[in-house]
């Protein structure tokens, strides 16, 4: 059933494999996703293909300065004919949401969107209600413009399961979207799957089984980003201002396990977890004022700690 989702997703979509990954990672472990890129890289294609070919609902919002949570969620509105209020529900009940360029909107849209994400569910006036499953969030920023954008905080970012960073296509990708889009177009995408073929994949996630042995390796990856001088990285301890949290060891578990699935497996092995803890782990680690004035990135520090843990 994955392959045929990516199969119909890639009709649409050239290249960016690892935003298509990611996406389904999240829909099957239960996470959302902030995704970094200039504008143009398919970002909201992928995820309206995807809910396509899903056949489940997809919504967009435009994040602005002006913009308010009940714009989000939705507000009670007074009939005055009949002298009553009646809930007119926002767009956040969908299935899949695209929240584009989420650093434009002022930190209390921000947290009312947040606290949507973790709660699944919304309170508008006195009533609460929940959000239909599957629930993905897929927020967008743009890293190129930084006038009129709202920098999320590092506590609140922690609430996304993956960041991915795109980059640009190949010269041979770009040139194979610039000819279906000029010439041809994209091919009819089709539904090759519903809402119940999803809650069977997630039983399938469910049984996913992890060795103690790489469960502890996880583990020790994350306790190296707030200990490292314990894993003999004492190079990289002055430039780490926090580690990860453990909601990031949750999510590396679960996104490991996602990607054991998508590859055809039902146990984890290191290379999974090679393959997703950067986008797991890339927003959780507070970099301190040193790291920034030598030029350290994230990225590295990362990879120092999987050199500096043994692989099971």
């Amino acid at each position: 059933m994955i392959k045929k989702l990516k199969t119909e997703i890639q009709k649409v979509i050239i290249g960016q494999e690892d935003l298509v990954d990611h996406l389904l990672i999240g829909l099957i472990a239960g996470g959302h996703i902030l995704v970094e890129s200039v504008p143009g890289l398919a970002k909201t294609t992928a995820i309206n293909t995807l809910s396509k070919a899903l056949g489940i609902q997809f919504k967009r919002i435009q994040f602005t300065p002006d913009l308010l949570p009940s714009d989000l969620t939705g507000a009670q509105i007074y009939n005055p004919k009949t002298g009553e209020f009646s809930v007119k529900k926002g767009p956040i009940f969908t299935n899949l949401l695209l929240a584009d360029e989420i650093n434009r909107a002022p930190a209390k849209v921000q947290a009312a969107l947040l606290e949507v994400m973790a709660e699944r569910q919304v309170t508008i006036a006195d009533e609460s209600f929940k959000l239909d499953q599957p629930f993905l969030v897929m927020a967008t920023q743009n890293p190129v413009e930084q006038e009129g954008t709202y920098q999320l905080p590092e506590a609140q970012l922690d609430r996304f399961m993956l960041k991915t960073v795109l980059d640009y296509n190949t010269l041979e990708e770009e040139l194979e979207v610039v000819k279906r889009v000029a010439i041809s177009g994209f091919e009819q995408v089709e539904q090759v799957a519903d809402i119940a073929d999803i809650a069977d994949i997630r039983q399938q996630f469910e049984k996913i089984h992890v060795d103690d042995a790489v469960q502890n390796y996880m583990l020790k990856i994350i306790f190296a980003t707030r200990y490292p001088q314990d894993y003999g990285l004492d190079s990289i301890k002055h430039y780490i201002e926090f580690g990860a949290s453990p909601r990031a060891s949750i999510d590396l578990y679960k996104a490991s396990c996602a990607k054991a699935l998508i590859r055809g497996n039902d146990f984890v092995t290191p290379l999974d977890i090679a393959s997703v803890v950067t986008e797991v782990l890339q927003h959780r680690i507070v970099l301190s004022y040193q790291a920034q004035a030598e030029n350290m990135s994230v990225k590295a520090i990362i990879k120092q700690i999987l050199e500096a843990i043994q692989v099971p």
